[in-house]
């Protein structure tokens, strides 16, 4: 039997006599509440039954095996929140319960059976998917979600749900794309500036734990800087060469504009990275015309980092 987070099972649910389903949870059904467990210990992966979410999964259990993490399966149990119309049941809302907690529990099953020894927990939670995997993703060392989805996440599409969530993110934020993973490329951190310290950061514990090379790419439209821009990527792995001497970099600056630059690089990496910047006196990440276009078309999976 699976278990939330903080160690409540899903059990089985009895909404009690027949009548109209209302807009009240019922009391005794365990669900998502708060967010617990240890800190930068979690990777967080919503998941719907989709083959698009399963393949969120496979890639949020393989990242939690690498970190030593509890991997916790998020699904949405599609409680409605206002009164049904007449004739609605309870048992309608048992049957829903119950899909939910399979496709939950499936999930959570897939991810034991490929990953023995991984501590796996699941949750169900009747608030939307963003808002969800925003919440409860919050103190997690990852969030994980896929290009599309449908079910108790519906919506798990490039420029819905998993935009608002990559909108919002407090942490970072893994989007999987619809290519197979090629597990043996190199993590790939695309850099505007040296000043993307904690990309750069980032994209050298992916390495470490990948046991991949760290490939940093900078892409710049104009030519007449050339002499500069060239050494943008090599200042940017400065201060951490010494902290992981082991990891093989690979400096790179490419004469061109950054979207395509960056898409046309993903084909061949196991992971693009990506500083994304907080909005000032505004709530959410400031997503430009770069991340947009590689969140739709990139080769490999997205991560997005918080930065400000």
């Amino acid at each position: 039997m699976s278990d939330t987070i903080h160690g409540t099972g899903i059990r089985e649910y009895d909404p009690g006599p027949v009548g109209p389903v209302t807009a009240d949870v019922p009391g005794d059904v365990p669900l998502r509440q708060e967010d617990t467990g240890p800190p930068g210990g979690r990777v967080l992966v919503g998941v719907d039954g989709s083959e698009h979410s399963l393949r969120a999964l496979e890639i949020a259990a393989a990242d939690a095996a690498r970190r030593g993490a509890v991997l916790e399966v998020l699904c949405g149990w599609p409680w409605d929140r206002e009164p049904g119309p007449a004739g609605r049941s309870a048992e309608s809302g048992r049957m829903r319960y119950r899909a939910t907690r399979a496709v939950v529990e499936e999930a959570a099953n897939r991810a034991r059976a490929h990953h023995p020894g991984l501590r796996v927990v699941s949750s169900l939670t009747t608030e939307s998917a963003p808002r969800a995997l925003v919440h409860f993703g919050s103190s997690a060392a990852l969030t994980v979600v896929g290009a599309r989805g449908y079910g108790g996440f519906a919506g798990l599409l490039i420029g819905s749900v998993s935009l608002r969530v990559a909108s919002h993110t407090e942490g970072p934020l893994l989007v999987v794309r619809r290519e197979p993973p090629r597990p043996h490329g190199p993590v790939l951190v695309g850099i505007e500036s040296e000043a993307d310290t904690d990309a750069v950061a980032f994209g050298f514990e992916e390495a470490r734990r990948r046991g991949v090379p760290l490939r940093l790419l900078h892409a710049w439209p104009h030519t007449e800087d050339g002499d500069t821009a060239e050494e943008v990527p090599r200042l940017a792995a400065a201060p951490f060469r010494d902290v992981h001497p082991g990891i093989v970099v690979q400096p790179v600056h490419v004469t061109g504009r950054p979207a395509p630059v960056l898409v046309e690089a993903s084909r061949t990496a196991s992971v693009l990275i990506l500083a994304t910047h907080r909005r000032p006196r505004r709530l959410g990440l400031r997503l430009g015309p770069v991340t947009h276009a590689v969140l739709q078309h990139a080769h490999c999976p997205v991560l997005l980092v918080p930065v400000g």
